[in-house]
This record gives structure tokens, C-alpha cells and sequence, in this order.
């Protein structure tokens, strides 16, 4: 089964690293991640900036570089980039920008909104939410008027599944990611989105799976080809995030 891997991390030490709630996470380099998922047919992936990242992206500029073609980046920027680095972030594979709303570590929420649009109507770039689902409601608001975003690992809390699905009507990408950090059973979620939209849902290994209750195994992809048909595996698990990220296919 051809994978592309919609969520995953780089943790390389010789670069920033900085601590998110007296955290500071393991390294978990790019051969790292290789050496992982070499039993897979990972096909493509996007390196998602984390909150120990702060906004140094050097890391992320050299781990696409060493992954290669397939692989694209999701960046935490502050609202007063510059044009400039914008460019650059975009010419080396950089296609979103993330707020981390659960943790913090990124640019603050009020600012979703402007510089969502800004990269948006500059370069295209789509917005990805680390964002516990039971907060949906009160940024209802703001993410109405965002053109096009995602939400990572299944919107995290069973408490707003119901603001989830809203989203997911409206056509919003779900993340099929972080079955450890959930509060409930990923298994008819993953259903009922899929019933609303088959286009929705992402399929992400999470690696290294920093702070997750239960760290990403091979049982999370045996989950989906035990409970979806051949062709929705293809869709959740490569088709829906290649063309989302925009992986030539």
C-alpha cells in the first residue's frame, strides 16, 4: 500500500531546539525517520514544525533537502515575515503554515487569520491546526474566513466531534494522525468523516510521536486496512494528501 505520510516530525539537535512547557524532546534526525518507515512504501510526506521549533526553520530547509522531491514542509512563521522569506521557505518545498493552538509554540491565534490569507493569496499555502476539537466552536469565527486549512490528528477530543464534522463538511482536511493522543476509539470517527466527505481524511504516521500517550506503531496502519475497503485505504492513505500537498502523481 502506497503511503503518503501527512504528518511527521524532524528533531535534529543541530539545529534551535526549544522548550515547550519544560519539554525538549528526543533527536529524531531524518535517517531516523528513514530507518523507520523502510518497511513501508512511504511514497512522499510533509515535515510538520513543531513548538520546540519556535520560528528557526533551518531545520526544515535542511530536512527537505535531504528527503528530496516527494517531500514537502509546513512551517511555523511569525506574522512579520518578510516577502523574501516567504520566497525561500516556498522554493524549498514549504507549502502551509501551522498553528500549534493546543500547545502554543507558533504564532498566536489572533494573527490565524491574517497570515492565513496573506500566504494564501501570495503562494497558495494552506493553513494546518494543531487544535483540540472542544476550542472549535469559539474559532468558528475566525476559521470561516480561512481559505483553506486542515486539522491535525482527528481534532484530538470526542467532546467536538460534532464542530469537527461541521468542518469537514465545508470540505476541510482531517488528519488521520495521533491515535494516541485521542480521547476515543478512531476507528467510526474515521467512518463518519469518511461518509461526509471520502476526501477528508490524511493518513500520518505522527513519528516520532513526542508526548503521545501511546507512540505510533504499525497496528495504526493495520487499523485502516483492517476497517476500510482497498480503494478508501488508497484515498486515506495516499491519494487525499498527494494532491492536497500537491505531490506530482
Amino acid at each position: 500500500m502506497k503511503i503518503f505520510d501527512s504528518h511527521f516530525h524532524i528533531i535534529n539537535p543541530d539545529f534551535p531546539l526549544v522548550e515547550n512547557n519544560g519539554y525538549l524532546p528526543p533527536a529524531f534526525k531524518v535517517e531516523d525517520y528513514q530507518a523507520f518507515i523502510k518497511e513501508h512504501q512511504v511514497v512522499g510526506g510533509a515535515v510538520v514544525s513543531g513548538s520546540f521549533q519556535a520560528f528557526d526553520q533551518h531545520y526544515l530547509l535542511d530536512a527537505l533537502k535531504r528527503l528530496g522531491g516527494n517531500f514537502f514542509g509546513v512551517a511555523n512563521i511569525p506574522v512579520n515575515i518578510t516577502d523574501e522569506e516567504v520566497e525561500m521557505l516556498d522554493k524549498a518545498g514549504v507549502v502551509a503554515v501551522r498553528f500549534n493552538i493546543k500547545r502554543g509554540g507558533s504564532e498566536k491565534p489572533e494573527h490565524i487569520e491574517k497570515l492565513s490569507n496573506y500566504l494564501y493569496e501570495k503562494l497558495n499555502w494552506h493553513t494546518e491546526l494543531y487544535v483540540d476539537s472542544k476550542d472549535l466552536k469559539d474559532l468558528k469565527t475566525v476559521l470561516a474566513n480561512i481559505p483553506k486549512f486542515s486539522i491535525d490528528h482527528l481534532g484530538l477530543s470526542n467532546e467536538g466531534l460534532d464542530d469537527l464534522y461541521y468542518w469537514v463538511e465545508k470540505g476541510v482536511k482531517i488528519k488521520a494522525t495521533g491515535f494516541g493522543r485521542i480521547d476515543f476509539d478512531p476507528v467510526p470517527v474515521m467512518k463518519q468523516i469518511y461518509s461526509i466527505n471520502p476526501d477528508a481524511l490524511m493518513f500520518g504516521t505522527d513519528l516520532p510521536s513526542t508526548r503521545a500517550k501511546v507512540p505510533f506503531t504499525e497496528k495504526d496502519i493495520q487499523l485502516i486496512r483492517d476497517h476500510f475497503s482497498g480503494e478508501e485505504q488508497e484515498k486515506i492513505c495516499f491519494t487525499n494528501a498527494a494532491e492536497w500537498y500537491g505531490m506530482k502523481v
